[in-house]
């Protein structure tokens, strides 16, 4: 199940907004938003990725790699046990 961030999407843009369009700093700006100062950075810097403005894995990658590393890992997982089973069975055929 994927996990639900605490801030809303709009509320990231709309913060990053106000970043940039205010004279404010980031850790007073932080404050005034009850957010932590480091993530309205990461918020602000994933947003030029996000554009096009910076180099980075924007975030629907970001969420498509997420998805296939998870993917990958149950495919590994299933593999693991059909390996498993057809050693069973081999065994059990071999025996009798």
């Amino acid at each position: 199940m994927p996990k639900i961030p605490p801030y809303s999407l709009e509320f990231r843009s709309e913060a990053v907004r106000l970043l940039r369009s205010s004279d404010r700093s980031v850790p007073q700006l932080a404050r005034e938003l009850g957010v932590s100062p480091q993530s309205l950075r990461n918020w602000s810097v994933q947003l030029d990725v996000d554009e096009g403005k910076a180099e980075g894995l924007s975030s629907a990658e970001r969420d498509e790699l997420r998805r296939l590393r998870r993917e990958n890992r149950v495919l590994a997982e299933e593999r693991e046990i059909l390996k498993r089973a057809a050693a069973f069975f081999a065994k059990e055929g071999a025996i009798r």
